[in-house]
């Protein structure tokens, strides 16, 4: 456990750091590489705010209003922007209608946005509205909520979302501060990744501040019946209010673990860290958007066991929302570092064994993921360093990014020491504040920190541009997993209900490394495990996940007895984070049962986020009816 930092000034630390001369975002342009997911032309146009007016119709299921963009002075002629199936009513330029056109439309990218400028023109206005189906938004009928009685928004814009529902430069790579201005149904409590409301206004109208420059994935929107709860002087949470007290007993330490981020990696300069806990057709763990991460409900698990996810959203504060990839060939260097940032703050706040657990996690998970795409051809995909053009970003959400890159940074820091190793990192997240990274430079960073024997030993350009996991990858060492495999020899090798006492102490995580070594040996024993332990229709998500696949993969005559069949049915249909549900359906469709994943993914399609259904479409081959 680390001390408590002293207090700062979020907003006098800000603006140090923008006059500084590492870190003038504002009066310099930022650091330009070309981004294949985006149409914007940012090295010749640059915005710098954005105003947003929207009103939200649950009935129609849009968004409608205007996005008012304030460009940096100079002498531009056209602006272009990105977006995706948004209905363009006009532009104004200071007041003056400007012509614009609509490029034509790519099934990835959308269409680009044209806007012809008048000289010079310090404003634009577009007025329009989205459509039903925007990929970023997910509607939800009150039955689909905690309480059932009020319907719920939510968006996610992450990777090229943010076009679907705001006509914007659609890149990680650049950044823009905001504010808005929103319209909801009185009754219903409005937030967004900015300065936000803690009570419900009855008149439904709500205005928002991001004075911290952004990048559009960032931008976020939440509207429900939802309540506030503080958990310290800069954090709380927001959920539903029949989830608000579990929510705020699971994630307690929070505002401990901002304080030991801040005396590992600088000063948290966002101002508030509050979480807002969603249904869970959430597609993923969570999203890190400023000052307000979305978080699924699967966390909540009574026992505060998952929380390392909070710690994981939290340490993008860092990086990722701090320094950002410049592209999403780059993701690596959000995912990979705040992979390791998160098991720092876990080591410091539950010990080291606790986070041994974690990495030996990381590390079955990225070998795992080597393995799969190695088998089906794909190896070019396990280089740190991507290549995505052409494809959908979102698919390189995933272990190679996350857990490769953790240990790649690992690696680093058992060569030369935490000490010099944190010394450089603080130093990074400061010199490079509210500023776009891509690999290349990252890694000209690196060379300077690194002597001719550290590179050697470490072997960086096997690590970033090789395929698969270099030998010298930190080997998984946790004492705790260690005894789940003796008290797994000793249920194998003796009576198979004597399983040691401690068990019923083991964490999510002991239990869901004990079930993945299960396999078709233990088969005939899944009945007594199942009546011991409550496998089937546990609550714990994570647990579940695992237990699903272990049946349909290695005892698929009990997963057809109905308990089992209906409790797997019905937990695919209510949670839709990604994680959970793909490699259900994977294994379905491995083990010759794609007709049933199919029937299954029928009811459960309309309760899944795009993002989540684009993945389960492409694996089944579905098209929708």
């Amino acid at each position: 456990m680390t001390g408590s930092p002293p207090k700062w000034d979020s907003f006098f630390f800000v603006a140090l750091l923008l006059l500084m001369p590492g870190c003038q975002w504002f009066s310099n342009p930022p650091m330009h590489k070309p981004d294949p997911h985006s149409y914007s032309n940012p090295h010749e146009t640059r915005v710098d705010s954005l105003h947003l007016s929207l009103k939200v119709d649950f009935d129609a299921q849009t968004l409608s209003g205007s996005a008012d963009w304030f460009l940096v002075a100079g002498h531009a002629s056209v602006l272009i922007l990105d977006t995706y199936g948004l209905d363009i009513h006009s532009v104004e330029g200071d007041g003056q209608a400007l012509p614009f056109s609509l490029g034509t439309h790519d099934a990835l990218l959308g269409q680009a946005l044209e806007v012809s400028l008048h000289q010079p023109t310090e404003r634009v206005r577009i007025h329009y509205s989205t459509r039903k189906g925007a990929r970023a938004l997910q509607w939800l009928p009150a039955s689909q909520t905690e309480g059932g009685q009020h319907p719920y928004l939510f968006t996610q814009s992450q990777s090229i979302l943010a076009r679907t529902w705001i006509p914007c430069m659609d890149s990680p790579g650049q950044r823009f501060r905001y504010t808005a201005e929103l319209d909801v149904p009185p009754g219903l409590l409005a937030l967004m990744s900015a300065e936000n409301p803690t009570e419900t206004r009855a008149d439904g109208r709500y205005s928002f501040r991001m004075n911290e420059p952004v990048p559009a994935y960032l931008m976020a929107l939440a509207v429900g019946k939802l309540e506030f709860r503080s958990l310290g002087e800069r954090t709380g949470v927001y959920a539903e209010p029949a989830m608000l007290e579990r929510a705020v007993h699971e994630f307690a330490d929070m505002e401990q673990m901002l304080s030991t981020t801040e005396s590992l990696y600088g000063p948290y300069v966002w101002g508030r860290y509050d979480v807002l806990v969603l249904p869970p057709s959430f597609p993923f763990g969570g999203m890190e958007n400023p000052r307000l991460t979305f978080a699924t409900p699967t966390i909540i698990t009574g026992d505060r066991s998952l929380v390392s996810l909070i710690a994981h959203e939290l340490a993008h504060s860092w990086s990722g929302n701090l320094v950002t990839n410049a592209t999403w060939d780059d993701f690596w260097l959000n995912e990979g570092f705040t992979v390791y940032v998160e098991m720092r703050i876990m080591e410091a706040l539950y010990g080291s064994e606790y986070a041994a657990m974690l990495s030996a996690i990381a590390h079955a998970d990225v070998l795992e993921e080597v393995k799969s795409l190695t088998l089906g051809g794909q190896e070019q995909k396990t280089r740190l360093a991507a290549h995505m053009r052409g494809e959908d970003p979102d698919d390189g959400v995933g272990p190679i990014a996350y857990d490769k890159g953790y240990h790649f940074l690992l690696l680093i820091e058992q060569t030369i020491g935490r000490a010099r190793w944190d010394a450089f990192l603080k130093t990074y997240f400061h010199e490079n504040a509210f500023k776009s990274m891509h690999t290349e430079a990252f890694l000209s960073r690196l060379d300077s920190l690194l002597s001719t024997e550290d590179e050697r030993i470490i072997g960086v350009q096997e690590w970033v541009y090789g395929t698969g996991l270099p030998v010298n990858c930190p080997p998984p060492l946790s004492t705790r997993f260690a005894a789940v495999d003796s008290s797994l020899d000793l249920w194998r090798n003796g009576d198979p209900l004597a399983l040691p006492s401690e068990i019923d102490a083991w964490s999510t995580h002991e239990w869901v490394y004990f079930i993945r070594q299960l396999d078709e040996r233990d088969s005939l024993a899944a009945a007594e495990l199942d009546r011991r332990f409550r496998f089937t229709g546990t609550p714990n998500a994570e647990i579940g996940c695992v237990w699903y696949q272990w049946v349909i993969r290695f005892a698929p005559s009990y997963g057809n007895q109905r308990l089992c069949s209906e409790a797997m049915a019905a937990y695919m249909t209510r949670i839709g984070r990604r994680k959970f549900i793909m490699p259900l359906y994977k294994a379905l469709k491995e083990t010759g049962q794609i007709d049933r994943a199919r029937e299954l993914y029928k009811q459960a399609r309309p309760n899944y986020h795009s993002v989540a259904s684009h993945s389960v479409d492409a694996l089944l081959g579905w098209k929708e009816e």
